[in-house]
């Protein structure tokens, strides 16, 4: 097993480190989660079957282990609605991560903070589909969906992501438009 976990280690870490810290916005909370799943992973190795992939396998646990969390923390939907603020997140280690340097961009930045603004299921899709780049049969295993599910959610995600940026983007130009006129 020892040579097996290593393996899935090696393979998955930083894939399943990204999308635990995009679902909860915070480094020293997904490595929490992070190591949680490795102890599930470790546990139930010896009860996989094989009738998933090994990847899809883990980014299920992984979400259990997330929402799980959420649960645990003052309600979920509660801790969900309420949305991630980036400016109040503190690192401990201070060294950027490569999602951290491509957030600069502001584009990248805005669509990453409307999609703190959607519901789990939303973001659930969305990292795996576009973040993770898992195909719609892939996401509807870890999901325990069906594709139809995964594809309607996907799809209804995508125009919630477009409204908050439109939404986004008119505050913006009115708040400047606000400020030319006053200076």
């Amino acid at each position: 097993m020892s040579g097996q976990f290593e393996e899935l280690y090696e393979k998955y870490h930083q894939d399943l480190f990204s999308f635990l810290y995009y679902l909860v916005n915070s480094r020293e909370q997904a490595e929490d989660l992070l190591q949680e799943v490795y102890i599930r992973i470790f546990k139930s190795y010896g009860t996989f079957q094989g009738k998933s992939s090994e990847k899809t396998w883990l980014f299920s646990i992984a979400r259990h282990v997330a929402i799980d969390s959420f649960r645990k923390n003052s309600g979920w939907k509660k801790r969900i609605i309420s949305s991630f603020d980036w400016n109040k997140n503190e690192f401990k280690d201070l060294s950027p991560l490569p999602e951290e340097i491509s957030l600069q961009n502001e584009q990248i930045h805005l669509l990453y903070s409307c999609l703190d603004k959607c519901s789990i299921e939303y973001r659930l899709v969305l990292i795996l589909r576009y973040i993770q780049s898992m195909s719609i049969s892939e996401t509807a295993i870890a999901l325990e969906w069906s594709e139809s599910k995964v594809k309607t959610t996907q799809h209804r995600a995508l125009k919630k992501i477009k409204k908050l940026m439109e939404e986004v983007t008119i505050e913006e130009k009115e708040f400047c438009d606000e400020h030319i006129y006053i200076s």
